[in-house]
């Protein structure tokens, strides 16, 4: 059977055994001591011991606490600033600087500058008449107040002659005021199915879906090639110029150019920010898909800077989606959990 070893309790010094640090100290290689403190409590005593009067005298001087709390302020208020500072600089890199086209994302409604241009933007619209406002179910106002007249058109009575001969021998009197009277009802039956309909196609009632779907829309229509190439200058030729490759006809509307993709994610950005900073503040998932858009988009917008040059068409698409120097260069940080947009330069 193994003898067994006793153990200490701990490690400090019994009572009343107690050995000063100084004459510890000076003990000679040969000298031995009945007690000895362990080297833990030696340390403990020479840090405490290590300070000076001048140390211990300023930090017990309220001058100079009062000093070092005002240095310190100082700091933190002017590293405030320049972080403020910063931030307006670069701008806001969710929402950017707001603009009459961003806002009309909010409502999928055309600004009222664009609305009264005649320019057409479907097919089929005439030049030199208003745009037509977008509407619920791939509809317009246009095509909207079409339908309806020609509603109206097919629910008019129609007179038959046997009825209009059998009129002749009835009382003339009697016979005009139910006319009136049923033309009358007729009317304003038509015209609660016209106001129905408006109500139930209107994007007011529509859900965000919707509103995405035509805002969509509108930016392909607004920064496709097929509408800017016509409006919009060439980008500026760069210090060894390419030969020119043939153009081939467009199939259709231009749908994946890196501007249409930079306004659409845009026009999500604005829905899921607002979303998330009104009642999205526990959702996880969406602060994190926000997150992902957004740098997204910053890639997008590097790229587009760097093939355009800094020419027309990237001048266009920053000053009409509102967008900033925050948007593109440096390090984009969105805080939690209240997601309150930083900027890291």
């Amino acid at each position: 059977m193994p003898p067994r070893i006793p153990l200490f309790q701990c490690l400090r010094v019994p009572v009343g055994q107690h050995t000063s640090v100084k004459s510890a100290h000076h003990l000679l290689p040969g000298q031995t001591t009945s007690s000895w403190s362990p080297p833990l409590c030696i340390a403990n005593v020479y840090a405490r011991d290590a300070s000076t009067a001048a140390q211990r005298r300023k930090h017990r001087d309220p001058y100079a606490i009062a000093q070092a709390k005002a240095k310190k302020a100082a700091n933190l208020s002017r590293q405030a600033v320049l972080k403020q500072e910063r931030a307006g600089s670069l701008g806001d890199p969710i929402r950017g600087v707001e603009t009459p086209f961003l806002r009309s994302f909010d409502t999928a409604a055309l600004p009222a500058d664009l609305a009264a241009s005649s320019t057409p933007v479907r097919e089929g619209a005439a030049v030199g008449e208003p745009q037509a406002q977008p509407l619920n179910f791939y509809l317009d106002s246009r095509e909207l107040d079409k339908g309806v007249k020609h509603s109206s058109w097919l629910l008019s009575p129609v007179e038959s002659e046997s009825k209009a001969v059998e009129s002749t021998f009835e009382d003339y009197d009697t016979g005009r005021s139910l006319k009136e009277g049923e033309a009358k009802r007729t009317q304003e039956e038509q015209a609660t199915a016209a106001d129905a309909l408006r109500r139930i196609a209107s994007l007011e009632i529509g859900s965000s879906k919707d509103r995405l779907r035509v805002n969509k829309q509108r930016c392909i229509e607004t920064f496709g090639r097929h509408s800017t190439d016509s409006i919009l200058l060439p980008k500026p030729p760069g210090a060894h110029p390419a030969p020119p490759m043939e153009k081939k006809e467009r199939a259709g509307p231009d749908t994946g150019s890196s501007e249409v993709q930079v306004a659409i994610l845009t026009a999500k950005i604005r829905t899921l920010a607002e979303f998330v900073a009104t009642r999205g503040r526990t959702d996880r998932v969406n602060q994190r898909n926000l997150r992902l858009l957004v740098h997204r988009r910053q890639k997008l917008l590097q790229y587009v800077r760097r093939k355009e040059r800094g020419g027309p068409r990237w001048q266009n698409l920053i000053e009409t989606l509102g967008l900033t120097e925050g948007t593109r260069r440096g390090e984009i940080t969105l805080g939690r959990p209240d997601m309150i947009p930083a900027v890291a330069a």
